[in-house]
């Protein structure tokens, strides 16, 4: 099965990673954050917009996404993570599964990483 690189145009990585690869109706996306965009969930809602275009890149959405795995910097933000997250899930018929922990020192002090899975639609 081929596999194929997803990526967005003028967009950052910081090591030697994809930001994201489809192999047939799979699509795995590395942790996305958005240091630069401002307070936690001004980075929570940079990172889902990141994630909507890499998604669209790959074919498919949030509404076909499986998995999310969400790194927090301070656990205490994941009542703050729920806000911007549940408003980013808004019109999704199946939630994907996701766990959230607090992982501490992220990339580029980002104060919040998403990894997303996803399936291209049928």
């Amino acid at each position: 099965m081929k596999k194929s690189r997803i990526e967005l145009d003028g967009a950052v990585t910081y090591g030697p990673y994809s930001p994201g690869v489809t192999a047939g109706s799979m699509v795995w996306l590395s942790g996305q954050i958005a240091p630069d965009a401002g307070d936690f969930k001004a980075q929570v809602q940079a990172t889902l917009n990141k994630i909507d275009a890499l998604l669209a890149s790959a074919g498919t959405s949030k509404h076909h996404a499986t998995f999310v795995q969400v790194l927090l910097d301070d656990i205490n933000d994941f009542a703050s993570l729920n806000e911007v997250y549940s408003q980013w899930l808004e019109g999704v018929d199946i939630p994907p599964a996701r766990a959230a922990f607090e992982a501490g020192a992220l990339p580029a002090n980002a104060l919040v990483e998403i990894v997303v899975q996803a399936v291209k639609p049928e």
